[in-house]
């Protein structure tokens, strides 16, 4: 075995027990999360240029979008496969689509590399801020081309550079020079890996995908105060809280305060916490 593919299986391992420990803090945070975040939804559905009755295919779709927003828009006449190798946020997915009463979609427990359904010749395939966190790329968009139609349209989102999403990066530094940390290794697998979107465009092209374009998006995130961002942050990190459980008590909470500190810099004079974020978002067909 390659170190590659050795590297790729290791990161996938680590990615799974991550998303499954991160899933009770992701079912605290969901309201918020996404009422900043349904727009980017809502935009990737028209990227992926979906309609009634088309068969859609979701990536790494952990809670579940855009797979419950592509379901509602291809209806009942439709079929959404919402993908994701994390059994534990898969079920937030069926929770919450089973609460919503949306009876057209299913839900499979793979990876973005192997993709293992049974259904092929999706019309189009969605993925929202999931491949930063893949192992190997390049097989990853190999094989979602595999199950696309001849025309099969895709459309996802990445985050942008560090110092453009806050809401991600804010307190990095502070903490790391609390808790004496190095710097991650370059191309870690973590949510700005794909801030430089050039990797995922020479996939795509490689795979045979044409016609790619790709747009900024605002995200806006709020907060009721610095407090509560920091435990938003507690909440759906895993290696946050695997941090905090490493250090005494008094460098925990001077940790926390550091990241509150750092976010009193976007809070209003009522102490509600805005930030702005950027994501990029990809479109491209076969």
């Amino acid at each position: 075995m390659s170190e590659q593919i050795y590297d790729a299986d290791r990161i996938n391992r680590e990615q799974l027990e991550f998303w499954n420990s991160a899933a009770p803090g992701w079912k605290q945070m969901w309201t918020m999360l996404e009422h900043a975040a349904q727009h980017v939804s809502n935009r990737l559905v028209e990227l992926g240029g979906l309609k009634t009755g088309d068969r859609v295919l979701d990536i790494a779709s952990g809670s579940g979008e855009p797979a419950i927003t592509a379901a509602r828009k291809v209806g009942p006449a439709g079929l959404v496969v919402a993908t994701d190798q994390s059994p534990a946020m898969l079920e937030l997915a069926r929770e919450r689509a089973a609460a919503l009463r949306i009876g057209n979609m299913k839900f499979v427990v793979t990876s973005a590399e192997q993709l293992e359904v049974e259904e092929r010749d999706f019309d189009a395939a969605v993925c929202r801020w999931g491949l930063m966190f893949v192992g190997d790329l390049d097989k990853a968009i190999r094989r979602l081309a595999q199950v696309l139609s001849a025309r099969g349209r895709f459309a996802t989102a990445v985050w942008g550079p560090a110092h453009k999403v806050p809401m991600i990066s804010l307190g990095d530094d502070a903490v790391r020079n609390l808790a004496g940390l190095p710097p991650p290794p370059p191309n870690a697998p973590g949510p700005l890996k794909l801030a430089d979107t050039k990797p995922l465009e020479r996939a795509l092209e490689a795979a045979g995908f044409k016609d790619i374009r790709v747009e900024p998006l605002n995200v806006r995130f709020e907060f009721e105060s610095p407090a509560a961002f920091a435990e938003q942050r507690r909440a759906v990190s895993t290696p946050f809280r695997a941090l905090l459980a490493k250090q005494t008590p008094e460098l925990q909470q001077r940790i926390l305060d550091s990241i509150a500190q750092e976010a009193r810099r976007y809070a209003d004079a009522s102490g509600r916490v805005r930030m702005d974020n950027e994501a990029l978002l990809l479109a491209a067909h076969l």
